[in-house]
């Protein structure tokens, strides 16, 4: 694995044109549409407006180089990644392991990334080194490592921060202190040989959002003595949270087969689970209190759905198989206005893992070294800008 390095910036005389990124994001990005195909059971309505936008701009100057000696031939610039260097003002670090999960830090400046494969959370910022600020023991198979990441609900005062990891066997949650070991506050969440993803999320409300896979059982989900293939509504102690329709019970909601992300907030419309089921991958809007039921959108073509990130008027998915981005626009009746788009195919490549910060911008990770076509400079957290509203050229 080579050494996780920060992004480095070539001259703007030198740097390549940064990628126009096209994202109908609503309240965070803008951009094109492709036809991809789904099933929902709802009618379109009106076409939004998919307008291009510009992409992310570098924000440090460096000095400009001295012209070339008379005679001499020059170079033309590279968009193509050096080793550890990408020239993608987009591109916030580089060189990581397949990133599993992906958090916003409350200053929305920088991140916590987690490598599925290593359990490594790393610290990353834009012009700074990544940081490792806490490394949890995995097991990656089956689908399993560290695969989900949440600040604690009272980040602000306690710097906590929680971990979904498969260790010693099992699947657990866990709390990271600042400058402690991770320690258990949830286990006993079966692993089995597949469906051993989970995903977090600060509900917005005091309690932590858990979403675990089914450990390669399907009985497991509706098994109510089973923690597996649940969505979980917990406190920073494991234990259920104040309000769940159980006063007793930690589940909220069940049917989970293989969970990519959680996202979403009371606030924003409710809460969304990405699910990749036995024969579908599925975009479910979260009722507390029951089964997960139809999905709110589906893929029967399995693209391998991932982390998601949602607004007030819109969900991001991130694809994994098919290298992409998929927005949707959701109205307040559980229906979709407009056509929903693939966009930012094979930009990045492998999207694993995505989170919108404070400020709105889309935090996302790449898994190219897992079973894609990496660069030199993979894999990569990126931080999409919100759009200027030009036509994307510098």
């Amino acid at each position: 694995m080579a050494a996780s390095q920060r992004t480095s910036r070539p001259d703007r005389r030198t740097r390549a044109r940064a990628v126009g990124v096209l994202l109908a994001v609503g309240a965070f990005t803008a951009g094109g549409c492709a036809q991809f195909p789904n099933e929902h059971p709802n009618a379109w309505r009106d076409q939004p407006s998919l307008e291009p936008q510009a992409g992310p701009q570098p924000s440090i100057e460096q000095p400009a180089p001295p012209p070339p000696e008379p005679g001499q031939p020059t170079e033309p610039p590279s968009s193509v990644p050096a080793g550890c260097i990408d020239p993608d003002p987009a591109v916030v670090a580089t060189c990581l392991d397949p990133v599993g999960a992906i958090t916003v830090l409350p200053d929305g400046k920088a991140a916590l990334v987690g490598e599925r494969t290593t359990g490594r959370i790393l610290r990353v910022e834009q012009d700074a080194e990544p940081v490792e600020v806490a490394r949890v023991p995995v097991d990656p198979s089956g689908g399993g490592g560290l695969t989900g990441l949440a600040l604690s609900p009272s980040y602000q005062e306690d710097e906590l921060i929680y971990a979904y990891a498969s260790v010693d066997g099992e699947n657990q949650v866990l709390r990271v202190a600042p400058r402690d070991n991770p320690k258990p506050v949830l286990t006993g969440i079966p692993k089995g040989a597949s469906g051993n993803s989970g995903a977090l999320l600060d509900d917005g409300r005091g309690a932590l959002l858990v979403a675990t896979g089914d450990a390669g059982d399907r009985a497991n989900a509706t098994d109510p003595a089973s923690l597996a293939g649940k969505v979980l509504r917990i406190d920073g102690f494991g234990a259920a949270a104040p309000g769940n329709p159980d006063p007793a019970s930690r589940v909220v909601a069940s049917g989970v087969s293989n969970p990519g992300g959680l996202c979403g907030a009371i606030n924003t419309g409710g809460y969304w689970l990405t699910d990749r089921a036995g024969s579908r991958d599925a975009l479910h809007r979260l009722e507390f209190g029951a089964a997960l039921g139809a999905p709110a959108w589906s893929w029967p073509d399995r693209p391998g759905v991932a982390g998601c990130a949602a607004g007030p008027a819109s969900v991001v998915v991130a694809l994994t198989d098919a290298a992409a981005l998929y927005t949707l626009n959701p109205g307040p009746d559980g229906t979709f206005t407009g056509q929903p788009s693939k966009v930012m195919e094979r930009t990045y490549g492998r999207f694993s893992a995505a989170a919108t910060g404070p400020d709105g911008q889309l935090w996302l990770g790449t898994a190219n070294k897992s079973g894609g076509t990496p660069v030199p400079s993979d894999d990569r957290a990126i931080r999409i800008e919100p759009p200027s509203g030009d036509s994307g050229k510098d």
